[in-house]
Order: C-alpha cells, then structure tokens, then sequence
C-alpha cells in the first residue's frame, strides 16, 4: 500500500499475518471451503456495481487510505454487538452464539448459509469467531442481504454510522475492481496502484506485495472477503489484539 502522502510502504506486520495465513489455507484448508460463499460475493458485487448510480467517491488508493480513520470509528461500535453475544465472555463466538446472534439481528439464513460465513470468517481454525473475524462476517452479510424483502435488516445491524462505514467499503472494493467482475486481480491493483501516482509508476515487486497481502489463499484473485480481511487489519481494529494465527506451514 501507499501511505496518504503517496510514498511507498511495506506492512510487515501485515505481511507476516498474511504469510502465516495462506501456509495455513494451503496446507490446511480446502479452497473449495471459501468457493461457495466467495461466488455468492462475486455475484452481488457485480448486482451492486451494475445498479449503483453515481460517481464513485474514489480517486485513488491513497483516497482509500484518507478513509481509513473513519473506518476505524465506524466499526468500532461492533465491539457492543460482539461482546453482548460473547456469552461466555471467551474472546470468541462459537457456532451456537453465532446463530443466536443473527436470530437476534432477524437475520435469517439457513444452515448452509451460516456455515458457510462461520468457517469463511474463522481464519484461525480455532472453533470460534475473534473480533476482527466477526467485523468481516457482519459486512459479508449486510451485503448479501436483500433489502427489499427486509428492509428493516440494516437498521437492525447497527447506527447509521455503521451502514455508511459498510457502504464506504464496498465502494472501495468496487473502485479496485476496474471490469466489474466482483473480484480484483494483480492487473487491476497494478493500475490502481500507478493511478495514485502517474509520473512514479509504482515498481513491479511494490505491486506484487501489495496483491499477496490480500490474496491469502494464493489463487491470483482477491475476493471481497479476502479484501475485508486485508482492510480490517491495515485500519488497525484493535492492533494490539490482532488474530492469533496457528496451525501455518512455518509452525510444523
């Protein structure tokens, strides 16, 4: 990524979590285990993208980056939401808290649905959704809803602070995705990239590194859920409590 003032950075925090997390998906993990729900995102995103009227609000990367402070304290109030169905006060939502939860937001998915969002979310393999976990598995789902069967859904998930947070991420999501097929690619993140600075064209491993920090499962495309991960962690929801990861090829 670039930093607001458009200088190159690396995040090797970042980095680091993003390495341990594809070894992990790879050695450990099916992709067929994120495939359903990743083509349902693909899907709605290009529903959105094809309705949406406007211009959209993005210019550039470091026009994402400016926004990173509001993300941060829109999403901070899903911390009340997360600790009032943390039952057992454990850190985590299990499958049980999980499913009382969204009965309790009139979310109303079917198994398949809910499994699905539950083991997409837990990155860990730990049994249970952590904090920044549950940040992306609510903004999965307050996409994929449909508003016009229940269009009470959104105010029931949050302020209206939190649905514009929401609205402001998946416009930034759909501002990389230059042909509109719900998923970024390297070529797309290379031109977003060089956009932000036309006269500095970004070098080659720059962009690179850039798309690896969000491609986790290493399949050369980057799926909205994969981008909520990268950009919960690059806002820096509670950073001093960032996702333990374990079970990574490094570890064996």
């Amino acid at each position: 990524m670039k930093d607001s003032q458009g200088t190159s950075n690396s995040c090797p925090s970042l980095k680091s979590l993003s390495n341990k997390v594809g070894g992990m998906l790879c050695c450990g993990a099916s992709p067929n285990k994120y495939e359903r729900l990743d083509t349902k995102l693909e899907k709605k995103m290009m529903e959105v993208k094809r309705t949406s009227s406007g211009p959209n609000n993005f210019r550039s990367i470091d026009s994402i980056i400016l926004r990173f402070p509001q993300f941060k304290e829109g999403l901070k109030e899903i911390r009340g939401v997360f600790e009032q169905y943390d039952e057992d006060s454990n850190g985590t939502i299990d499958h049980e808290e999980l499913k009382k939860c969204l009965n309790k937001l009139q979310l109303h998915l079917t198994e398949e649905e809910i499994d699905d969002l539950f083991d997409s979310c837990d990155m860990d393999g730990r049994e249970g959704i952590q904090f920044n976990e549950f940040i992306v598995l609510l903004c999965l789902i307050y996409l994929l809803r449909d508003p016009t069967t229940s269009p009470q859904k959104a105010s029931e998930m949050g302020s209206p602070q939190l649905k514009a947070t929401f609205d402001t991420i998946i416009e930034a999501f759909m501002f990389l995705d230059k042909n509109g097929d719900g998923k970024l690619n390297k070529k797309e993140m290379v031109k977003a990239l060089n956009d932000a600075s036309p006269w500095e064209k970004s070098p080659a491993h720059i962009t690179r590194n850039r798309f690896k920090e969000m491609d986790w499962d290493k399949n050369g495309k980057v799926s909205f859920r994969e981008f909520l991960f990268a950009l919960v962690n690059w806002v820096g929801i509670d950073s001093d409590d960032e996702i333990p990861i374990t079970g990574s090829s490094g570890d064996q």
